[in-house]
């Protein structure tokens, strides 16, 4: 006979927002990634480690039936590192292609069904080891979607910070603000440390 799985609360936004805020990474730690030299390096150093976290960022689109051609950046970060891919450079999209596809490495995020659909779409390849961390979350009882903040709360007691304006920002500007390198590396980054937490014995 099983037991039913417990059910565990999930924190609401009003709940969420009297936390101290999560601790970001800054731009000391955070390296913009638009050209065929600088994705070689990335590419090594992102190798070096077991799991990343993973997300994408696509400029909104603003009318119904409006086709995305996102993802036009894409993030992975370690613990302590995050890189932010740009895709406009032919040889820069093929090398994250290859670093996607690769299933020796865990990717981790939350709602990463439309980034992965968008990646199939934009550079051809079906990103391998994609870890859904909202199933894991589902797996240890919550019941509700957890997004990212959901997450940090939970495991962290604290507040995930996001900006409004930055999220909803041009992705395919060539020239990203100080503001939106932040956002998308500590998305990648929070996954990061979202799935470390969740793995720890």
């Amino acid at each position: 006979m099983t037991t039913p799985r417990e059910h565990r609360p999930t924190p609401d936004k009003d709940q969420i927002a009297l936390l101290e805020p999560f601790e970001q990474l800054g731009l000391d730690r955070i390296t913009l990634v638009h050209t065929a030299a600088q994705a070689r390096e990335a590419c090594s150093a992102l190798r070096d480690h077991a799991s990343w976290g993973f997300d994408t960022e696509s400029k909104p689109t603003f009318f119904k039936d409006q086709v995305s051609d996102g993802p036009h950046i894409v993030q992975l970060a370690t613990l302590q590192h995050a890189w932010v891919f740009q895709l406009h450079e032919p040889d820069c999209r093929a090398q994250v292609a290859a670093l996607l596809a690769d299933g020796g490495h865990v990717k981790a995020g939350f709602g990463l069904g439309d980034d992965t659909k968008r990646i199939v779409s934009k550079l051809a390849v079906e990103p391998a080891g994609v870890l859904e961390l909202n199933a894991v979350f589902r797996e240890r009882g919550y019941r509700k979607d957890m997004g990212i903040k959901a997450a940090v709360a939970v495991l962290f007691n604290r507040r995930f910070l996001k900006s409004k304006k930055a999220a909803t920002s041009n992705w395919a500007n060539p020239r990203l603000t100080e503001a939106q390198l932040i956002y998308a590396a500590n998305d990648a980054w929070g996954a990061a440390r979202v799935y470390e937490a969740l793995d720890r014995p």
